[in-house]
């Protein structure tokens, strides 16, 4: 079986979009709740190589606010990014089939 294309990274913001689109802000609050820490110009370039990738797609939707034009930018998944994320998760199943549940969780540390 062929390595996952997405790494665990765009696995996670690929899988959070698997619920439907999403604002980049409340993406990039996600991944920080899963413990992933990037700084606001990290995220974006890093949404922009999965939009590269053909794994989503991104548009900007603009508002007013207090008398101030905001655009905010949108992510959704396409096809691609939807093979990928079964592509990777099939791969990581298979390669953790057969492994004890403890220690595919990390258990038994220090044994």
């Amino acid at each position: 079986m062929a390595l996952p294309r997405l790494t665990h990274l765009q696995f996670l913001a690929v899988a959070h979009l698997l619920k439907g689109p999403a604002r980049g802000r409340a993406l990039r609050d996600a991944l920080r709740d899963g413990g992933v820490r990037q700084s606001g110009p990290a995220f974006y370039q890093f949404m922009a190589g999965l939009e590269d990738a053909a794994f989503v797609e991104g548009w900007y939707e603009q508002q007013v606010v207090e008398g101030q034009i905001i655009r905010e930018r949108h992510y959704r998944i396409v096809a691609g990014g939807r093979r990928a994320w079964q592509e990777s998760r099939a791969f990581y199943t298979a390669a953790f089939a057969g492994v004890p549940r403890g220690l595919a969780r990390g258990g038994a540390r220090g044994a």
